[in-house]
């Protein structure tokens, strides 16, 4: 391992894809500058490559950024100059430079075609390495003050060894790093308190006992004032699915502040109405080959698989349709368009672990993602208080704010 220097240009705190992005842009702007990213943990990308099971769901496929926005619980009005600047479709095309293709499924994340993270990751790593940025890994930052000349000096253990080294320009990309954020708080910046984003509900019910796995593909959930469509996941422990996970970052603060304890509302039916729905259970009813036929033999709507169906018409018990009275069918049709569920703590979501909270966004310039309360200091990544949901966004939120970072240091 050759010596550090101890003088520096930019020092980039934190060695994910915000810190990799902005340390890239800067050095392929700039070829003078001495760039350096401190990266903790042995190993650089740590999230690039879990994500997407391991494939790096790098964006997503959403090239207005009037649209976009909409997918961030938070940062959204902040972004959204940021995207008219450096958008998912810059992206595809910074890869596509660097010889990595992307592709787009059907709900629109988009992957390398390889399907795997080590193509993002490496790819990054080699655009780094070219622009000669420099990479110190099992660095961590015990301090950092600024100095008069107006730069900053930072106190570093590397190999059990205390160093000190100077830059003139400071870069935080540390997600949820508790030690960062409260070096960001010396300088008078404000952290948003900081709670999961992002993740499953544990729901005990008989109705969806022993049913994990079954998806329904249309489903609107609601729960305290907050709404959220798309596909549900029955688990082991309750819920999961993209319609959950969206209401979980969008209700992120308040299923906090309510020790994760809440009532969801259930529309298995997507955009049914109770009436419409009634209308439908009452043909069945009224359907004369349907007489003598058992209600939990066949499921009255074909997005409702069969074994999920049997277990929403529990009540009725083993009654023909012949045989189902008006309350009956009224109670089927509320259960399948307002069935109500207790929430009881929640799950995490695979490996991606997001949070909401970080640093105030009031504090920060989005045209460069600079402080506006210490000239030099600069943010990127989700040590900001920016979540997306599930999909590619907060990728494409660290790739926007390390690109905006870094033009603006070179």
């Amino acid at each position: 391992m050759s010596k550090l220097s101890p003088i520096w240009d930019v020092i980039i705190i934190g060695g994910g894809a915000a810190g990799f992005f902005a340390a890239i842009r800067t050095a392929e702007q700039n070829p003078n500058l001495r760039v350096l990213i401190l990266e903790k943990a042995s190993q650089t990308l740590g999230k690039v490559l879990i994500s997407g099971g391991g494939r790096c769901n790098v964006t997503h496929a959403c090239f207005e950024p009037a649209k976009l926005i909409s997918y961030y619980p938070r940062g959204g009005n902040e972004l959204r100059g940021a995207f008219s600047r450096y958008q998912p479709k810059d992206t595809v095309e910074w890869f596509g430079e660097r010889n990595v293709k992307l592709k787009t499924e059907s709900d629109g994340r988009m992957f390398p075609i390889t399907d795997d993270s080590n193509t993002i990751a490496n790819c990054l790593r080699d655009a780094a390495k070219e622009a000669q940025v420099r990479v110190e890994l099992g660095a961590s930052v015990l301090g950092v003050e600024k100095t008069p000349q107006g730069g900053f000096k930072l106190e570093i253990m590397k190999e059990a060894q205390k160093v000190f080294i100077q830059t003139k320009k400071l870069m935080f990309a540390t997600g949820g790093d508790r030690k960062s954020q409260s070096l960001i708080q010396k300088f008078g910046h404000t952290i948003m308190p900081q709670v999961p984003s992002l993740f499953t509900f544990n729901i005990k019910d008989k109705r969806i006992h022993d049913l994990a796995g079954v998806a329904v593909e249309d489903v609107t959930v609601k729960m305290d004032g907050l709404t959220a469509r798309g596909p549900l996941l029955v688990t082991h422990w309750g819920m999961s699915g993209p319609a959950v996970l969206r209401l979980s970052a969008w209700g992120a603060r308040i299923l906090f502040d309510k020790n994760y304890a809440s009532l969801l509302t259930v529309n298995w039916l997507g955009d049914y109405k109770l009436d419409s729905a009634l209308e439908i259970l009452q043909r069945n009813k009224d359907w004369h080959e349907n007489a003598r036929k058992k209600v939990s033999a066949h499921s009255a709507f074909s997005q409702i698989p069969i074994r999920l169906w049997k277990q929403l018409v529990y009540f009725i018990g083993e009654k023909n349709w012949a045989d189902v009275s008006k309350a009956e069918l009224q109670k089927l049709a509320q259960e399948l368009t307002a069935g109500e569920y207790k929430i009881q703590g929640k799950g995490q979501f695979k490996d991606e672990f997001v949070t909401c909270g970080g640093v105030s966004l009031k504090e920060v310039d989005f045209k460069t993602m600079q402080s506006r309360i210490v000239d030099g200091l600069f943010f990127g990544g989700e040590v900001l208080d920016i979540d997306g949901i599930t999909g590619g966004f907060n990728f494409q939120a660290a790739w926007t704010t390390g690109w905006l970072a870094g033009t603006a240091m070179s």
